[in-house]
């Protein structure tokens, strides 16, 4: 049923309860009054603030963003959101002059060959002259062209595909660390079909990635001499003041009175004609016409255990790895080999436990102050899931060890700031698809019960958005069904 469809279909007012404060819940709440404003929709949110994990803290005048820190404009619902609620002013793009990516490399920082992108290249010469491939992996890399379809449809790892493609070294130095700075797991556990699907389908159509990543960058180039204007954005955005703000603004449209902040729930209980009867930590219960749970995957499936129990079964299954953000400053004159990019990527094979970082105020130069470098570094994953745990001293001197390495920086970082996030990042393991048909058909019992969030069908801020839109049309045509 459209959205639409369900608008002009006016229902008795009923109670919703939305677990989960995040960016999901709150979007998918603002939905459910968006697709009924009859309705009664309460927040319930376990932590003393909204947002989740999305979190911006502001230290000696450095902004530092707790976990997401921008967000894809390919996919509409995470700007059109921002629009709506009136925060078109703060999205601001990448600083144009710093669009560059680097990979790490036997301690120093490579650039990425100019138009690979995630898993393939687009132009030939960059990919002839980088040094992060020997000459033998760049004939491999070559033979892409000439490598046949591969003509089972079963899921396949992201390791498996790419290393037949394209080789083991171009996986290795540089394959391997785009994914790992993307998702923080293992890529010969990832299932392709389930996290780029988009590759596999140009292997089925244009049988070449190398052809069909070259074509697709053809026409891109065309489209973009064809607008009078070009882009308005990049293909990253961000909002000024911080992440935080765009779910501090669902809140505030929602009515802080709706957000019951402090309250876990640990309980689901399902009763006669499908409503549920909530029940947290401290033991209070209330009850309501529909639930809809856009908290993390494992207290959800702990919460319907009882009264959901495929659900709850399949749901738990989701694997999680964790990670840790340290957030580094230097003045400039610190910095003895400055970078001219965004961001780097690390491969496992350099086995320092760093995934990613990112140079924070040369990417947005509004959250450093002047003649300084805010750096933001993520370490632990699937590759080191220990250092989540780390003391913070160690962890913080073995971030700046690496620092010395790639950056040579002297002296002691003017600000440090340490965020960790231990289970926070699911990962899409091959088998994936089948389980997600599964948890389809299991969900399909209870017409007044969904799921949203990052377990399911995205782990950016857009297809999180997304996830609890399509939850709360679920929900609002589960209720119309019971009239």
């Amino acid at each position: 049923m459209s959205e639409r469809a369900i608008e002009d279909r006016p229902t008795a007012r009923a109670s919703v309860a939305v677990v989960g404060a995040g960016v999901t819940g709150l979007a998918a709440a603002r939905k459910l009054r968006e697709l009924n404003p009859n309705l009664d929709v309460k927040v319930f949110e376990r932590a003393p603030r909204v947002g989740g994990v999305i979190g911006t803290r502001v230290v000696d005048g450095f902004l530092c963003e707790l976990s997401v820190d921008n967000f894809i404009t390919t996919v509409p619902e995470g700007i059109e959101l921002c629009k709506s609620l009136g925060l078109g002013d703060e999205l601001m793009s990448t600083s144009a002059k710093y669009r560059r990516t680097y990979v790490a490399r036997k301690g120093r920082l490579c650039p990425l060959p100019d138009g690979f992108m995630t898993m393939a290249p687009t132009r030939f010469y960059p990919m002839l002259v980088t040094p992060l491939l020997s000459p033998l992996g760049k004939l491999r890399c070559g033979l892409e062209l000439l490598i046949p379809r591969r003509k089972s449809q079963d899921e396949e790892s992201l390791a498996a595909f790419a290393i037949r493609r394209l080789g083991k070294e171009a996986f290795d130095r540089i394959i391997e660390p785009l994914v790992g700075g993307i998702y923080g797991g293992d890529a010969a556990k990832l299932s392709l079909q389930a996290t780029l699907p988009r590759f596999a389908e140009m292997e089925a159509k244009d049988r070449s990635l190398i052809w069909a990543m070259s074509k697709t960058a053809r026409k891109a180039r065309r489209v973009k001499r064809e607008e009078e204007s070009g882009a308005r954005y990049s293909f990253f955005i961000t909002l000024r003041s911080g992440m935080q703000r765009l779910p501090e603004r669902l809140a505030e449209e929602l009515g802080y009175d709706r957000v019951a902040l402090n309250r876990e729930i640990v309980e689901a209980a399902r009763l006669e004609g499908d409503r549920w009867r909530l029940r947290d930590s401290a033991g209070r219960s209330e009850e309501f016409d529909a639930l809809l749970f856009a908290s993390d995957s494992g207290s959800a499936a702990r919460a319907l255990a009882n009264s959901a129990p495929e659900v709850a079964r399949l749901y738990g299954q989701t694997e999680h790895t964790g990670v840790a953000i340290i957030h580094l400053a230097y003045r400039a004159e610190q910095i003895g080999r400055p970078p001219r990019g965004m961001g780097f990527v690390v491969p496992t094979s350099e086995g320092n436990g760093v995934i990613a970082g990112s140079f924070s105020s040369y990417k947005y130069p509004v959250r450093a102050p002047e003649n300084t470098l805010l750096l933001r570094v993520f370490v632990g994953g699937a590759r080191a899931p220990e250092m989540v745990e780390t003391p913070e001293r160690e962890l913080v001197a073995r971030v700046e060890a690496e620092t010395r390495r790639w950056l040579d920086t002297k002296g002691d970082p003017i600000m440090v700031d340490v965020a960790r996030f231990p289970n926070a990042m699911p990962q899409y393991t091959v088998g994936r698809l089948a389980w997600r048909a599964q948890l389809g058909a299991a969900l399909d019992d209870y017409p007044t019960l969904a799921l949203a969030g990052n377990a399911l069908d995205g782990v950016g801020l857009p297809a999180c958005v997304k996830s609890g839109y399509e939850a709360a049309a679920k929900l609002v045509a589960g209720l119309r069904s019971r009239e």
